[in-house]
């Protein structure tokens, strides 16, 4: 089995919906005992809460329902994940810098490297002071993303 934290922020926005839309990809290829996935903030002032309404509602317009309750990355998430997904440089370095040992470190991994229909973005944009299109493009993102990382982790 394939342990995967997403991680951003304040874990309410981009995170929880990468974990919404990778676990419908594993569901729809029938791999659902394959994978453990989770997210996680770096930031831990939403902890306990739902997503953004405004997310709940941009993902649920695409079949997607976000019910993970906000919670802070741990060390112990770095026991338990084989892969760590940071949204953008930001979140990545503060991974890196929370990191317990080099090894853990090497799990840390950024979600754009996976983006490939819109090259020229090179993280997932933060929504949160967005419109609606900042929440619809952090999804064309993330399910381009997810695509593409899980092509990569059924392959190998």
């Amino acid at each position: 089995m394939k342990h995967i934290l997403f991680v951003c922020l304040g874990n309410i926005c981009r995170s929880t919906a990468a974990q919404a839309v990778f676990q419908s990809m594993v569901d729809e290829r029938g791999l659902t005992g394959d994978f453990h996935i989770d997210s996680a903030g770096t930031y831990g002032g939403h902890t306990g809460q739902m997503a953004d309404p405004r997310m709940r509602h941009h993902a649920m317009r695409r079949g997607y329902k976000l019910t993970h309750r906000a919670r802070r990355i741990t060390a112990q998430d770095f026991e338990q994940f084989d892969l760590i997904m940071a949204m953008d440089d930001s979140n990545y370095h503060n991974l890196l810098n929370l990191a317990p040992t080099p090894e853990d470190k090497l799990k840390v991994e950024r979600m754009a490297t996976y983006i490939t229909k819109y090259p020229h973005f090179d993280h997932v944009p933060d929504p949160y002071y967005e419109g609606a299109e900042g929440f619809e493009l952090v999804l064309d993102l993330l399910e381009d993303a997810c695509s593409t990382l899980l092509d990569k982790l059924t392959q190998s």
